[in-house]
């Protein structure tokens, strides 16, 4: 047996448990599956052996995070998914939420319904293209483009603090001129 092998055989029941717990039955199997493909390609990745154990379950979880994404509209994201968060983080957000909506309002027609469609209705980007009656590339292009306008729109009206983990920690507004 080669070494990916033995890792597998060493880690392969204690991920179908990780991963019984948390789907059903029918589909631990496949996903446990899929981390198997993802762990062989993504095994000269691993840059030290003493990670092996936390890698494999990133990749593990990350699989599991997907599954339900595939299934969004169908399944509700089960709580331990989903991360905690603190009051201030929950007022910030909803702050900023409001601040979207007239930014959502004055991007150019094509930008704002693709941006509409995909980001607040959550339509998938090929629902978006059907709607738009434009192609999927015309439609990935627009969403990207809008969502590029709301980005420099918000960063002229506020100054945003983002963590290293690319999460919302605070903002401040640059000016009383801010619609915000």
């Amino acid at each position: 047996m080669n070494e990916s092998e033995n890792i597998w055989h060493e880690y392969h029941t204690k991920l179908a448990a990780f991963i019984k717990k948390r789907v059903n039955e029918d589909d631990a199997e496949d996903l446990l599956q899929d981390v198997f493909v993802k762990f062989h390609s993504r095994i000269d990745t691993l840059n030290e052996n003493t990670k092996l154990e936390s890698w494999l379950y990133q990749i593990t979880r990350n699989t599991i995070i997907d599954y339900y994404r595939s299934k969004r509209s169908m399944v509700e994201l089960p709580e331990w998914l989903e991360q905690a968060d603190a009051d201030k983080d929950v007022v910030i957000r909803k702050e900023l939420s409001s601040c979207l909506e007239p930014m959502v309002n004055k991007l150019p027609d094509k930008y704002r319904q693709a941006v509409q469609l995909s980001e607040i209705e959550n339509k998938t980007q090929n629902e978006v293209a059907e709607i738009a009656e434009i192609t999927l590339s015309g439609a990935k292009s627009r969403v990207q483009r809008g969502r590029v306008l709301l980005k420099d729109m918000l960063n002229a009206c506020c100054e945003i603090e983002i963590n290293n983990n690319n999460q919302l920690i605070s903002y401040e507004k640059k000016g009383r001129d801010c619609d915000c």
